[in-house]
């Protein structure tokens, strides 16, 4: 039967398997299996069911670490497709294109709302629980819509019925997708609690959606912004969703892209502020910079609230995080945070351009005549007199790793040496050169491979007063004193000068364009006071895992079509060249070579080593990358007749329909 093969929204549930109801954010094997007729009957099970779903958070061993890597922020060992045009293939099956978590989420509401309504249900908490999973249903939604733009919205689970399930693969327009989201997003903020039910927020609150909402609308307002004009929004030349009859005479619900757009973007000035108003930023303590030892420094960084916030085992003292998991070494919940921030982020290296980024404390580019930079002969050198966040987690070699020795386990590097960067494996090597010290945690109990067990943060309220700061220059073309106001705090807190019209002044857009993406917007350079709205994003926000989705949303990449971008780590062809010994700087042997030509850059360039690197040119761009393609599978048994152009589905811009091939420009 064709339908036993839809990758949709069939989710027969006969069994469940779900761990027991814990109030703290952990992976804790199942303990039992109940079946579905004898649950839902209290909040302990409504939690049980919806702590399973945290799964959606982007939670590695490495914790949110390295989710930036393949963007201008950071460099993994193995380059990414998505930079190569032509390697980038449409699927057979598979892909983004799935269903599966969204199918567990409306189960829940299919068995949990009427039971509800009908106050079948035990416990102070219901309310609170719904809430959770709608805010989940609007996070994998939120996913789908990064990936893919349009899909289809379904509320409930589907009948094992062909008719039923095509129908239902019908693609809705992003905007309409986006407003779904900020939809479920509205009932999660109503339902739930202003405070987590554990009390230590490693369960979901009101401010989890507020903030996610502002993001939502943040991203959806300036998708349509900058993809205006193109087949990437809905009514846009070549729109590909024009194709179909269901959506052939759409009309935006605003009535126009324009309102379209003002009507997110206020609605992310509204979310965030009612984050940030209510949610000061934690303090640093170290902003002045002096002069200190390495001991000096690892003492001062391990109490200050800012630095430690990144990487303390229990984080419910940091009321800027709104969410963080648990880690327990006795329920056998461990991770290797601390042990790879000890090495080379999981061989995720820094990458020149995220350091150049930096200002100097006094709130001039480092290329500005009067900015007092050094220069970067040295890795000591890059940090003096720099934003705190770059001083703070810019490591460099003598110091200290671990302050506090364990009986747990030997220890993995207590002293910073010199970056081993002809090192390829993911857990030991180097990168580039440059390594984040953010998130280190100075006991060596945690710096155990896959021992550790410090907590790792999901949501930060700093993201909110960014958000708002963005929405609001988008919005209105200017600043508003609130908007003022938290840019002028998250200076302060980093340590440079609050003066931003200093720094705009000061800001040569073809100097910044060399080394970040967020210069452009569709292959122009953007205005000197968006830029600096999204360089405070770019350096605040670092190793958060939100770098691929801001330039996507941007639009930053379109002038990689036509000319390349090389990534490049620390100058390497300088004096630093001298902490190695020459016979393993190799270059220019073909495979064998461990490092790039002095030739081609003085800077190290990771990916440019051997010619036979697909990117030994430089990284390069095409549209349809900026949205996933869908595999051939989902078309052929949604069609009739397994003609592909029968479905109701349809393709993405610049992606064929077929197997194994790559987009087109």
């Amino acid at each position: 039967m064709k339908t036993k093969y839809i990758i949709l929204v069939i989710y027969t549930v006969t069994i469940f398997t779900l761990s027991s109801c814990k109030n703290d954010f952990l992976e804790i094997k199942p303990l039992s299996s109940i079946t579905p007729e004898s649950y839902f009957t209290n909040d302990a099970q409504l939690a049980a069911y919806t702590i399973n779903m945290y799964s959606v958070f982007p939670i590695s061993g490495h914790g949110m670490f390295g989710h930036d890597v393949n963007t201008d922020n950071f460099a993994s060992v193995a380059y990414s497709n998505i930079f190569v045009p032509g390697q980038w293939k449409v699927g057979q099956s598979g892909g983004s294109w799935d269903f599966s978590d969204i199918a567990k989420c409306n189960y829940f509401f299919d068995r949990v709302l009427p039971a509800w309504k009908a106050g079948e249900i035990s416990g102070g908490n219901v309310e609170h629980y719904i809430g959770e999973m709608y805010f989940l249903r609007a996070y994998v939604y939120f996913n789908k819509l990064q990936a893919l733009g349009d899909f289809p919205i379904i509320r409930n689970i589907l009948p094992d019925n062909m008719e039923i399930l095509t129908e239902a693969s019908k693609r809705s327009p992003r905007n309409e997708v986006a407003r779904f989201i900020i939809s479920d997003l509205d009932s999660a903020i109503m339902l739930m609690k202003s405070t987590s039910p554990d009390g230590k927020r490693n369960r979901l609150s009101k401010s989890c959606a507020q903030l996610v909402k502002s993001r939502v609308a943040l991203y959806e307002g300036t998708w349509l912004k900058n993809f205006n004009g193109t087949a990437f929004v809905p009514n846009g030349p070549n729109w590909p969703g024009k194709g179909k009859d269901y959506n052939g005479s759409y009309n935006y619900p605003s009535g126009s892209i324009d309102s379209e757009i003002s009507y997110f973007l206020g609605l992310a000035m509204e979310s965030s502020k009612a984050v940030a108003d209510a949610i000061p930023l934690e303090n640093n303590t170290m902003t002045a910079q002096t002069e200190l030892t390495y001991q000096e420094f690892a003492e001062a960084k391990m109490v200050n609230p800012y630095a430690a916030m990144f990487s303390e085992k229990d984080m419910s003292v940091f009321n800027e995080i709104l969410l963080w998991k648990k880690y327990d070494l006795g329920l056998d919940v461990r991770n290797s945070v601390s042990m790879y921030t000890q090495k080379g982020n999981w061989a995720g290296g820094m990458t020149r351009g995220m350091v150049d980024g930096f200002l100097m404390k006094n709130g001039l580019p480092v290329y500005d005549a009067n900015s007092g930079y050094v220069g970067d002969d040295y890795i000591s050198d890059v940090r003096q007199n720099r934003d705190g966040r770059l001083w703070l987690f810019l490591k460099e070699p003598g110091q200290l790793n671990i302050l506090i020795d364990s009986p747990l386990g030997t220890q993995q590097n207590p002293v910073e040496g010199y970056p081993p960067i002809t090192n390829n494996t993911e857990s030991e090597g180097y990168l580039t050169g440059y390594t984040s010290g953010k998130g280190l945690n100075y006991n060596a109990e945690h710096a155990r491979v896959s021992y550790g067990f410090q907590g790792v943060y999901v949501f930060r309220a700093v993201e909110a007063y960014l958000n708002y700061m963005e929405a609001s220059y988008e919005k209105n073309g200017s600043l508003d004193g609130t908007a003022q106001q938290y840019w002028q705090q998250i200076r302060t807190r980093a340590g440079v000068d609050p003066n931003y019209q200093k720094t705009i002044d000061a800001t040569i857009m073809s100097e910044e364009a060399k080394n970040d993406w967020g210069a452009y917007s569709a292959g122009n350079l953007v205005d000197k006071t968006l830029y600096n709205i999204r360089r405070e994003r770019r350096c605040e926000l670092m190793d958060d895992g939100l770098r691929n989705m801001d330039l996507k949303r941007w639009r930053a990449m379109d002038q990689m079509v036509n000319t390349a971008y090389h990534i490049e780590g620390f100058k390497l062809w300088g004096p630093m060249k001298d902490w190695y010994d020459p016979a393993i700087l190799k270059y220019s042997i073909g495979n064998q070579s461990t490092v790039s030509d002095p030739a081609r850059s003085e800077y190290l360039r990771p990916y440019e080593k051997t010619n036979t690197s697909l990117v030994f040119d430089g990284y390069r761009w095409a549209m349809a990358h900026y949205l996933d393609p869908i595999a051939i599978q989902h078309f052929l048994i949604t069609a009739e007749d397994a003609d592909v152009n029968n479905s109701p589905i349809y393709q993405n811009p610049g992606w064929p329909i077929e197997a194994n091939v790559g987009a087109t420009n």
